[in-house]
Protein backbone atom coordinates (compact mmCIF):
# COMPACT_ATOMS: atom_id res chain seq x y z
CA UNK A 1 0.00 0.00 0.00
CA UNK A 2 0.95 3.72 -1.14
CA UNK A 3 -0.96 6.37 0.88
CA UNK A 4 0.13 9.71 0.92
CA UNK A 5 -3.28 11.82 1.92
CA UNK A 6 -4.89 13.87 4.31
CA UNK A 7 -8.72 14.10 4.85
CA UNK A 8 -10.48 16.38 6.88
CA UNK A 9 -11.12 16.04 10.86
CA UNK A 10 -14.83 16.88 10.17
CA UNK A 11 -17.75 15.52 8.62
CA UNK A 12 -17.75 11.92 6.37
CA UNK A 13 -15.05 11.26 4.49
CA UNK A 14 -16.15 8.52 1.94
CA UNK A 15 -13.32 5.98 0.77
CA UNK A 16 -14.34 4.21 -2.38
CA UNK A 17 -13.17 1.84 -4.81
CA UNK A 18 -13.66 -2.12 -5.82
CA UNK A 19 -13.16 -4.77 -3.98
CA UNK A 20 -9.44 -5.69 -3.20
CA UNK A 21 -8.57 -2.04 -3.63
CA UNK A 22 -6.99 -1.84 0.02
CA UNK A 23 -10.22 0.23 1.83
CA UNK A 24 -9.81 -2.21 4.57
CA UNK A 25 -6.74 -2.04 4.90
CA UNK A 26 -6.16 1.88 5.24
CA UNK A 27 -9.19 1.54 7.42
CA UNK A 28 -7.50 -1.21 9.45
CA UNK A 29 -3.94 1.19 9.30
CA UNK A 30 -5.92 4.24 11.08
CA UNK A 31 -7.78 1.97 14.02
CA UNK A 32 -3.90 1.01 14.24
CA UNK A 33 -5.48 -3.34 14.10
CA UNK A 34 -2.70 -3.09 11.34
CA UNK A 35 0.73 -1.26 11.10
CA UNK A 36 1.92 0.25 7.95
CA UNK A 37 5.05 -0.30 7.07
CA UNK A 38 7.31 2.40 7.25
CA UNK A 39 3.79 4.44 7.82
CA UNK A 40 3.03 7.24 9.30
CA UNK A 41 -0.25 8.74 11.01
CA UNK A 42 -1.04 11.33 12.56
CA UNK A 43 -5.13 12.46 13.66
CA UNK A 44 -5.13 16.07 14.68
CA UNK A 45 -1.99 16.87 15.83
CA UNK A 46 -1.28 13.53 17.93
CA UNK A 47 1.00 10.91 16.15
CA UNK A 48 -0.47 7.55 16.07
CA UNK A 49 2.00 5.81 14.22
CA UNK A 50 5.99 6.65 12.97
CA UNK A 51 7.98 4.01 12.01
CA UNK A 52 11.09 6.11 11.39
CA UNK A 53 11.01 6.33 15.29
CA UNK A 54 9.66 3.70 16.24
CA UNK A 55 6.79 4.86 17.52
CA UNK A 56 3.27 2.78 17.63
CA UNK A 57 -0.27 3.40 19.04
CA UNK A 58 -2.07 0.42 19.77
CA UNK A 59 -5.78 0.83 19.24
CA UNK A 60 -7.51 0.43 22.22
CA UNK A 61 -5.22 4.01 22.72
CA UNK A 62 -6.86 5.26 19.96
CA UNK A 63 -10.36 5.89 20.94
CA UNK A 64 -11.84 4.50 17.88
CA UNK A 65 -15.26 3.55 17.10
CA UNK A 66 -15.08 0.83 14.76
CA UNK A 67 -18.14 -0.53 12.57
CA UNK A 68 -17.67 -3.94 10.78
CA UNK A 69 -20.03 -5.18 7.91
CA UNK A 70 -20.65 -7.94 10.41
CA UNK A 71 -22.36 -6.81 13.81
CA UNK A 72 -19.99 -8.61 15.48
CA UNK A 73 -22.02 -8.43 19.04
CA UNK A 74 -21.59 -10.29 22.14
CA UNK A 75 -24.14 -13.10 21.81
CA UNK A 76 -24.42 -14.14 25.53
CA UNK A 77 -25.76 -10.36 26.21
CA UNK A 78 -28.75 -8.38 25.56
CA UNK A 79 -29.11 -5.29 23.34
CA UNK A 80 -28.59 -2.67 26.55
CA UNK A 81 -25.83 -4.63 27.72
CA UNK A 82 -23.95 -4.63 24.11
CA UNK A 83 -24.42 -0.90 23.84
CA UNK A 84 -23.32 -0.40 27.11
CA UNK A 85 -20.17 -2.38 27.04
CA UNK A 86 -17.98 0.24 26.14
CA UNK A 87 -19.25 3.08 27.33
CA UNK A 88 -19.00 1.50 31.31
CA UNK A 89 -15.24 1.05 30.78
CA UNK A 90 -14.86 4.62 29.97
CA UNK A 91 -14.32 7.27 33.09
CA UNK A 92 -17.17 9.09 34.15
CA UNK A 93 -15.69 12.29 33.71
CA UNK A 94 -15.57 11.60 29.84
CA UNK A 95 -17.87 10.49 29.25
CA UNK A 96 -20.11 12.56 26.65
CA UNK A 97 -23.18 10.96 25.25
CA UNK A 98 -25.74 9.20 27.03
CA UNK A 99 -27.43 5.92 25.86
CA UNK A 100 -30.39 7.08 26.54
CA UNK A 101 -30.14 10.04 24.01
CA UNK A 102 -28.29 7.38 21.52
CA UNK A 103 -30.79 4.67 21.47
CA UNK A 104 -33.58 7.63 21.02
CA UNK A 105 -31.46 8.15 17.32
CA UNK A 106 -31.55 4.53 16.81
CA UNK A 107 -35.34 4.00 17.69
CA UNK A 108 -33.03 1.07 19.66
CA UNK A 109 -35.68 1.21 22.77
CA UNK A 110 -37.84 -1.21 22.14
CA UNK A 111 -35.05 -3.53 21.46
CA UNK A 112 -33.31 -3.35 24.94
CA UNK A 113 -34.02 -6.46 26.21
CA UNK A 114 -33.24 -9.21 23.26
CA UNK A 115 -30.48 -11.18 22.50
CA UNK A 116 -28.26 -10.52 19.09
CA UNK A 117 -30.04 -13.90 17.50
CA UNK A 118 -33.59 -12.59 17.86
CA UNK A 119 -32.24 -9.58 15.98
CA UNK A 120 -32.62 -8.20 11.91
CA UNK A 121 -29.28 -7.75 10.00
CA UNK A 122 -29.98 -3.94 10.08
CA UNK A 123 -30.89 -4.21 13.96
CA UNK A 124 -27.52 -5.79 14.60
CA UNK A 125 -25.60 -2.87 12.73
CA UNK A 126 -28.04 -0.18 14.47
CA UNK A 127 -26.98 -1.89 17.66
CA UNK A 128 -23.14 -1.76 16.54
CA UNK A 129 -23.57 1.56 15.58
CA UNK A 130 -24.88 2.70 19.38
CA UNK A 131 -22.07 0.46 21.22
CA UNK A 132 -18.85 2.29 19.06
CA UNK A 133 -19.99 5.69 19.25
CA UNK A 134 -20.76 5.16 23.07
CA UNK A 135 -17.14 4.77 23.30
CA UNK A 136 -16.85 8.83 22.94
CA UNK A 137 -14.59 7.65 19.95
CA UNK A 138 -12.51 10.65 18.14
CA UNK A 139 -12.96 8.92 15.08
CA UNK A 140 -15.85 6.59 13.62
CA UNK A 141 -14.38 4.31 10.82
CA UNK A 142 -17.19 2.32 8.91
CA UNK A 143 -16.00 -0.42 6.97
CA UNK A 144 -18.77 -1.12 4.19
CA UNK A 145 -21.83 -1.72 6.94
CA UNK A 146 -24.68 -2.16 4.22
CA UNK A 147 -22.36 -4.61 2.43
CA UNK A 148 -24.30 -7.99 4.53
CA UNK A 149 -27.81 -6.40 4.76
CA UNK A 150 -30.70 -6.41 1.99
CA UNK A 151 -32.33 -3.41 -0.02
CA UNK A 152 -35.02 -2.81 3.18
CA UNK A 153 -31.89 -3.25 6.03
CA UNK A 154 -29.75 -0.68 3.88
CA UNK A 155 -32.18 1.93 3.48
CA UNK A 156 -32.83 1.16 7.57
CA UNK A 157 -29.31 1.69 8.22
CA UNK A 158 -28.90 4.58 5.87
CA UNK A 159 -31.43 6.50 7.41
CA UNK A 160 -29.69 5.90 10.63
CA UNK A 161 -26.52 6.92 9.21
CA UNK A 162 -27.37 10.40 8.33
CA UNK A 163 -28.95 11.08 11.79
CA UNK A 164 -25.90 10.30 13.09
CA UNK A 165 -24.12 12.38 10.52
CA UNK A 166 -26.56 15.56 11.51
CA UNK A 167 -26.22 14.64 15.42
CA UNK A 168 -22.34 14.21 15.96
CA UNK A 169 -19.46 16.22 15.13
CA UNK A 170 -17.66 12.90 15.29
CA UNK A 171 -15.16 12.85 12.11
CA UNK A 172 -15.66 9.36 9.91
CA UNK A 173 -14.33 7.53 7.62
CA UNK A 174 -16.79 5.44 5.61
CA UNK A 175 -15.62 2.90 2.99
CA UNK A 176 -17.82 1.68 0.38
CA UNK A 177 -17.98 0.36 -3.70
CA UNK A 178 -21.60 1.76 -3.73
CA UNK A 179 -21.86 4.89 -5.05
CA UNK A 180 -25.53 5.90 -3.74
CA UNK A 181 -23.52 5.12 -0.33
CA UNK A 182 -21.00 7.87 -1.12
CA UNK A 183 -23.57 10.32 -2.86
CA UNK A 184 -25.86 10.29 0.24
CA UNK A 185 -23.39 10.28 3.13
CA UNK A 186 -20.03 11.56 2.31
CA UNK A 187 -18.77 14.97 2.52
CA UNK A 188 -15.58 14.62 1.16
CA UNK A 189 -14.35 11.66 -1.04
CA UNK A 190 -11.17 9.99 -1.43
CA UNK A 191 -10.96 7.48 -4.63
CA UNK A 192 -8.26 4.34 -3.98
CA UNK A 193 -7.28 1.77 -6.31
CA UNK A 194 -4.25 -0.44 -6.58
CA UNK A 195 -3.47 0.45 -2.55
CA UNK A 196 -3.01 4.19 -3.35
CA UNK A 197 -5.46 7.32 -3.34
CA UNK A 198 -5.20 8.55 -6.76
CA UNK A 199 -7.86 11.57 -6.63
CA UNK A 200 -9.62 12.66 -3.37
CA UNK A 201 -11.63 16.26 -2.75
CA UNK A 202 -15.24 18.29 -1.56
CA UNK A 203 -17.63 15.45 -2.77
CA UNK A 204 -19.16 17.21 -5.57
CA UNK A 205 -15.67 18.23 -6.88
CA UNK A 206 -14.78 14.68 -6.91
CA UNK A 207 -17.53 13.39 -8.64
CA UNK A 208 -18.48 15.84 -11.60
CA UNK A 209 -15.09 15.57 -12.40
CA UNK A 210 -14.91 14.06 -15.93
CA UNK A 211 -11.49 12.86 -15.69
CA UNK A 212 -12.40 10.85 -13.24
CA UNK A 213 -14.14 7.17 -13.84
CA UNK A 214 -16.89 7.72 -11.08
CA UNK A 215 -18.43 9.91 -14.20
CA UNK A 216 -18.41 6.35 -16.71
CA UNK A 217 -21.04 4.89 -14.10
CA UNK A 218 -24.50 4.81 -15.04
CA UNK A 219 -26.00 5.83 -11.47
CA UNK A 220 -23.60 9.34 -11.20
CA UNK A 221 -24.38 12.63 -11.16
CA UNK A 222 -24.74 15.74 -8.95
CA UNK A 223 -24.90 16.18 -5.69
CA UNK A 224 -26.05 19.62 -4.34
CA UNK A 225 -26.70 20.79 -0.57
CA UNK A 226 -29.93 22.68 -0.53
CA UNK A 227 -32.35 24.33 1.97
CA UNK A 228 -35.94 23.86 2.15
CA UNK A 229 -37.10 27.60 1.36
CA UNK A 230 -40.75 27.29 1.34
CA UNK A 231 -43.77 24.38 0.87
CA UNK A 232 -45.86 24.90 -1.79
CA UNK A 233 -49.27 23.53 -0.48
CA UNK A 234 -51.47 23.83 -3.59
CA UNK A 235 -49.22 21.99 -5.88
CA UNK A 236 -47.68 19.85 -2.89
CA UNK A 237 -44.43 21.33 -3.94
CA UNK A 238 -41.12 22.05 -1.74
CA UNK A 239 -38.99 24.68 -2.71
CA UNK A 240 -34.96 24.13 -2.12
CA UNK A 241 -32.65 27.02 -2.45
CA UNK A 242 -29.11 25.78 -3.52
CA UNK A 243 -25.80 27.49 -4.51
CA UNK A 244 -26.96 27.91 -8.25
CA UNK A 245 -30.56 28.57 -7.68
CA UNK A 246 -34.30 26.80 -6.84
CA UNK A 247 -35.07 23.44 -7.12
CA UNK A 248 -38.82 22.41 -6.79
CA UNK A 249 -39.54 18.53 -5.67
CA UNK A 250 -42.18 16.96 -4.25
CA UNK A 251 -43.23 18.46 -1.23
CA UNK A 252 -41.00 16.79 2.11
CA UNK A 253 -42.19 17.08 5.39
CA UNK A 254 -39.50 19.26 6.64
CA UNK A 255 -39.38 22.76 8.78
CA UNK A 256 -38.42 25.67 6.80
CA UNK A 257 -34.34 26.53 6.97
CA UNK A 258 -33.66 21.98 7.08
CA UNK A 259 -30.98 20.99 5.12
CA UNK A 260 -31.87 18.65 1.99
CA UNK A 261 -29.40 16.88 -0.05
CA UNK A 262 -30.36 16.52 -3.42
CA UNK A 263 -28.84 14.05 -6.04
CA UNK A 264 -29.23 14.86 -9.84
CA UNK A 265 -29.17 11.54 -11.90
CA UNK A 266 -27.08 12.53 -14.88
CA UNK A 267 -29.16 10.78 -17.01
CA UNK A 268 -32.65 13.20 -15.81
CA UNK A 269 -30.58 15.86 -17.01
CA UNK A 270 -31.27 17.25 -20.91
CA UNK A 271 -29.68 20.07 -22.91
CA UNK A 272 -31.02 22.86 -24.98
CA UNK A 273 -29.61 25.59 -27.26
CA UNK A 274 -32.71 27.58 -26.59
CA UNK A 275 -35.03 27.84 -23.32
CA UNK A 276 -38.23 26.03 -23.62
CA UNK A 277 -41.46 27.99 -24.39
CA UNK A 278 -43.60 25.33 -22.82
CA UNK A 279 -42.63 22.05 -20.80
CA UNK A 280 -43.47 20.00 -18.16
CA UNK A 281 -40.26 20.25 -16.87
CA UNK A 282 -40.26 22.42 -13.48
CA UNK A 283 -36.49 22.86 -13.07
CA UNK A 284 -34.70 24.83 -15.62
CA UNK A 285 -30.82 26.36 -15.02
CA UNK A 286 -28.99 28.39 -17.63
CA UNK A 287 -25.24 27.77 -17.65
CA UNK A 288 -22.12 27.10 -19.48
CA UNK A 289 -20.79 23.92 -20.73
CA UNK A 290 -17.32 22.85 -18.89
CA UNK A 291 -16.18 20.12 -19.98
CA UNK A 292 -17.09 17.13 -22.19
CA UNK A 293 -16.14 13.60 -21.78
CA UNK A 294 -16.74 10.07 -23.64
CA UNK A 295 -16.64 6.74 -21.66
CA UNK A 296 -19.53 5.16 -23.96
CA UNK A 297 -19.41 4.24 -27.37
CA UNK A 298 -23.01 6.01 -27.35
CA UNK A 299 -22.97 8.42 -24.90
CA UNK A 300 -21.12 11.73 -23.76
CA UNK A 301 -20.81 12.96 -20.21
CA UNK A 302 -21.20 17.32 -20.27
CA UNK A 303 -20.25 19.29 -16.96
CA UNK A 304 -22.74 22.41 -17.15
CA UNK A 305 -21.89 25.31 -14.63
CA UNK A 306 -24.89 26.99 -13.12
CA UNK A 307 -25.30 29.49 -10.90
CA UNK A 308 -21.77 30.57 -10.53
CA UNK A 309 -19.80 27.17 -9.30
CA UNK A 310 -22.94 24.75 -8.89
CA UNK A 311 -21.85 22.10 -11.51
CA UNK A 312 -24.66 19.56 -13.34
CA UNK A 313 -23.75 16.82 -15.34
CA UNK A 314 -26.25 15.27 -18.29
CA UNK A 315 -25.66 12.15 -19.93
CA UNK A 316 -26.27 12.76 -23.63
CA UNK A 317 -26.07 10.94 -26.82
CA UNK A 318 -22.63 11.15 -28.88
CA UNK A 319 -25.47 12.26 -31.72
CA UNK A 320 -27.17 15.03 -29.80
CA UNK A 321 -24.09 16.64 -28.42
CA UNK A 322 -22.90 16.55 -32.25
CA UNK A 323 -25.96 18.20 -33.28
CA UNK A 324 -25.69 20.89 -30.47
CA UNK A 325 -22.22 21.69 -31.39
CA UNK A 326 -21.28 21.12 -27.57
CA UNK A 327 -17.96 22.42 -26.21
CA UNK A 328 -16.45 24.11 -23.66
CA UNK A 329 -18.00 27.83 -23.37
CA UNK A 330 -21.64 27.65 -24.89
CA UNK A 331 -24.28 28.55 -23.67
CA UNK A 332 -26.71 26.07 -22.58
CA UNK A 333 -30.15 25.50 -20.77
CA UNK A 334 -30.17 22.47 -18.19
CA UNK A 335 -33.69 20.74 -17.67
CA UNK A 336 -33.62 18.45 -14.62
CA UNK A 337 -36.20 15.90 -15.22
CA UNK A 338 -36.17 15.00 -11.44
CA UNK A 339 -34.42 15.29 -8.38
CA UNK A 340 -33.35 12.72 -5.76
CA UNK A 341 -34.13 14.12 -2.35
CA UNK A 342 -33.33 11.18 0.30
CA UNK A 343 -35.24 12.44 3.24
Amino acid sequence: MNVDFAFPASGVTGLFGPSGSGKTTLLRCAAGLSRASGGFMEFNGETWQDDNNNFFIPAHQRRIGYVFQDARLFWHLNVKNNIEFGYNRIPEGERILKPDEVVEWLSLGHLLDRYPERLSGGEKQRVAMARAILTNPKLMLFDEPLASLDDDGKREIMRFLEVLHEKLSIPSIYVTHSIGEIQRLADYLALIKDGAIYAHGPLNEVITNLNLPLAGMKETGSVLESTVLRHDEQYHLTELGFAGGVIMAPKIERPIGSHVRVKIPARDVSLALQYPRQTSVLNIFEGSVVEIASHDPAYMMVSVKIGGNSILLSRVTKKSAESLDLKPGRLVVAMVKSAVLDV
